[in-house]
């Protein structure tokens, strides 16, 4: 007994000696880790740490269980999902007319960023009491965005069938980049459990319908496709999100990767519609062999600086690469 505590002790200082190095590498970078995950979230207009999540069943908006805390939860997935959200979105000439005449979003990107992270944080998140005030701010500005687009056709904000299509073009980029890029997979189950969990916010935002499943969003796009095309404004909103926010020639080589990754993320038709796409061999082949293991290292590295934790959490699940 007495040589096997021995050996059990060997073992265990042999075990510690092992890792640290290892410790005392992120003990080192942890000042480092602080500085760059404020800059982090300064860079995309997120002041501050985020406020606490609800976790009671009976008073959280979505269930603290759910899918959506799980797509959602992923920064470098969700931050590649909104670029190709907003992509999709250009598409459509009413949405696109309400963004263009309503919008700042050349002269302050940041803020309309901030702006809509806080609410998809507050539904996903927040109590019902907090989701339902958030809602009903926007259903207020809503009220307001209202216009002729340039085809001549009345828009409106509050148009149900543009909730729709504006609430369509979010959550399946959001899961398409998830899926993609995030640190877990989701079964073709949790996918459609991820449908039937946000739709509530849609509906309380005034949409009549909304798809709650992969089978009825893949139907509903192919549905309302004829009616999306790139007009003028949508190429200059495409350039501007190309260009993105950075300033600094390295901030730009930097967002060329998830601007691609957000290229990817979005249906082939409406990738070829906006001319982002080549020859679907091509794309495939750039995608596989650049774009993708690029896309997957960033994401690690902004894991690591914003939460520590999460790279384990992504060595543990291994992102998805199936498509919607």
């Amino acid at each position: 007994m007495a040589s096997f505590t021995a050996v059990e002790r060997a073992s265990a200082l042999g075990g510690a000696l092992a890792t640290l190095p290892l410790r005392l590498v992120g003990e080192l970078a942890e000042p480092a880790r602080h500085d760059m995950a404020r800059n982090v979230r300064r860079a995309i207009g997120i002041a501050g740490e985020p406020p606490p999540m609800s976790m009671d069943p009976d008073h959280s908006y979505l269930s603290p269980d759910g899918v959506a805390r799980l797509v959602h939860g992923d920064l470098p997935s969700m931050l590649i999902g909104g670029i190709s959200a907003l992509l999709l979105q250009t598409l459509h000439p009413l949405a696109m007319a309400g963004v263009a005449e309503h919008s700042n979003y050349q002269e302050d990107p940041l803020g309309r960023l901030r702006r809509t992270a806080g609410f998809v944080g507050t539904t996903t998140y927040g109590t019902v009491a907090e989701a339902e005030k958030a809602i009903a701010q926007v259903l207020l500005v809503h009220r307001r965005v209202q216009g002729m687009a340039p085809d001549g056709r009345p828009y409106s904000a509050a148009d149900p069938a543009l909730i729709t299509f504006i609430h369509v073009a979010e959550v399946s980029s959001f899961l398409q980049s998830a899926r993609r890029f995030g640190p877990h997979t989701f079964s073709p189950a949790q996918c459609d459990d991820y449908y039937e969990e946000v739709a509530p916010v849609a509906l309380a935002l005034g949409a009549e319908w909304v798809p709650r499943s992969v089978d009825e969003v893949e139907s509903y796009l192919r549905r309302v496709r004829p009616d999306l095309y790139a007009g003028p404004q949508a190429r200059q909103a495409r350039d501007w999100l190309r260009r993105g926010v950075a300033h600094r020639a390295e901030e730009r080589a930097v967002y060329t990767v998830p601007f691609a990754a957000a290229a990817g993320v979005l249906p082939r038709w409406a990738r070829r519609e906006l001319g982002l796409s080549a020859p679907a061999s091509l794309d495939l082949a750039a995608d596989t062999v650049a774009v993708i293991p690029h896309t997957r290292l960033l994401a690690t590295a902004v894991r690591w600086v914003v939460d520590p934790r999460m790279p384990q959490v992504a060595m543990d699940n291994p992102p998805s690469t199936q498509t919607i």
